[in-house]
C-alpha cells in the first residue's frame, strides 16, 4: 500500500503487501520483500535489498553511497535480512568494490541513530543499541549485542555471542562468547547471561570459561594458549570457533584486563 505522498521509482520491485508511509522516497534498483513496513520520511537508495517483514522507522537512510573517497560508483548493494527492525535515523551505506555489499542479517534490531558503513557484514539476531557506529569492512557474528554509543574501528571483527558494553571503543578484534568492557577495551569474562538465555548448557558454558582462562589468565601469549587449548581440550564447535577466530584475526584480539595495585 503506497501513500500518494510517497515517491516510488518505477524500477523498484516492491512486494504487493509492503506498506510505504507518506514522504518516503524509494529509488531505482531497490527490492523490498513481503510484509515490510516503511515509515514516513525514509530514503531507500539504489542497491537496497530489504527482506520480508522488516520495519524501517522514520528518518532512516538505506543504501546511500559509501563515505569512502575511493568509491568509483561501482554497482554494489546494501542487504537487510528478514524480520529486522531499523529504528529512527539509522544510516546503512552500500558496499564498495572490496566486498561488493553491506549486509545486516535476519532478526536484528538496529536502534536509533546507529551507523553501519560500507562493506560491513552483520550476522543474525544482533542488537545494536542507540548511536552504535561501525566503520567500514567490519565483520560481526550472530547474536552480538553492542550497548549504546559503541564505536568499532574499521576492519575489526566481533565474534558470535559477544557483548560489548556501552561507550566502548573497539580497536581490536573481540573473540566469540565474551564480554568486553573498560578502556582500553578488554576481556572481562564470558557472556554467561547471554549464553544461558540462548540455551547453552551449564557444562558448555564452563567449557568456554576454561578456554578463556587459558587464553587470558595464565600468562601465555596467544600462540602458546592456542596450542595448549588445541592439544589438551576436547574438540567441540565452540572450541574450534574460538581457535579459528584467533587464527583469522588480522588486527589482533583484545587483551585481558589486569588491575594494578
Amino acid at each position: 500500500m503506497n501513500q500518494p505522498l510517497a515517491y516510488v521509482h518505477p524500477g523498484a520491485k516492491i512486494a504487493k503487501n509492503v506498506v510505504i508511509e507518506p514522504f518516503t522516497t524509494i529509488h531505482n534498483n531497490v527490492v523490498i520483500g513481503e510484509g515490510t513496513w516503511i515509515g514516513s520520511n525514509v530514503t531507500i537508495m539504489e542497491g537496497a535489498r530489504i527482506g520480508k517483514n522488516c520495519n524501517i522507522f522514520p528518518g532512516a537512510v538505506i543504501s546511500a553511497i559509501p563515505q569512502d573517497l575511493k568509491f568509483q560508483d561501482e554497482e554494489t548493494t546494501a542487504e537487510i535480512g528478514d524480520n529486522t527492525t531499523i529504528r529512527e535515523y539509522v544510516t546503512v551505506n552500500r558496499g564498495t568494490i572490496d566486498r561488493g555489499k553491506t549486509v545486516i542479517g535476519n532478526n536484528c534490531l538496529i536502534m536509533a541513530y546507529c551507523h553501519i558503513a560500507h562493506d560491513c557484514i552483520v550476522g543474525d539476531n544482533c542488537i545494536f543499541s542507540n548511536n552504535s557506529t561501525l566503520a567500514g569492512h567490519i565483520t560481526v557474528g550472530d547474536h552480538v549485542v553492542l550497548a549504546g554509543m559503541t564505536a568499532v574501528h574499521q576492519f575489526c571483527m566481533i565474534g558470535q555471542h559477544a557483548f560489548v558494553t556501552g561507550g566502548s571503543l573497539v580497536r581490536k578484534d573481540v573473540p566469540p562468547f565474551v564480554k568486553a568492557a573498560r578502556e582500553p577495551l578488554s576481556y572481562v569474562g564470558i557472556n554467561s547471561i547471554g549464553l544461558r538465555r540462548r540455551g547453552f548448557a551449564p557444562e558448555k558454558i564452563r567449557e568456554i570459561q576454561n578456554i578463556y582462562r587459558l587464553l587470558y589468565q595464565r600468562n601465555y601469549n596467544n600462540t602458546q594458549a592456542s596450542e595448549i587449548i588445541e592439544a589438551e581440550m576436547e574438540a567441540t564447535p565452540e572450541r574450534d570457533e574460538i581457535l579459528q577466530f584467533i587464527k583469522n584475526s588480522k588486527r589482533g584480539i583484545m587483551k585481558g584486563y589486569f588491575s594494578s595495585n
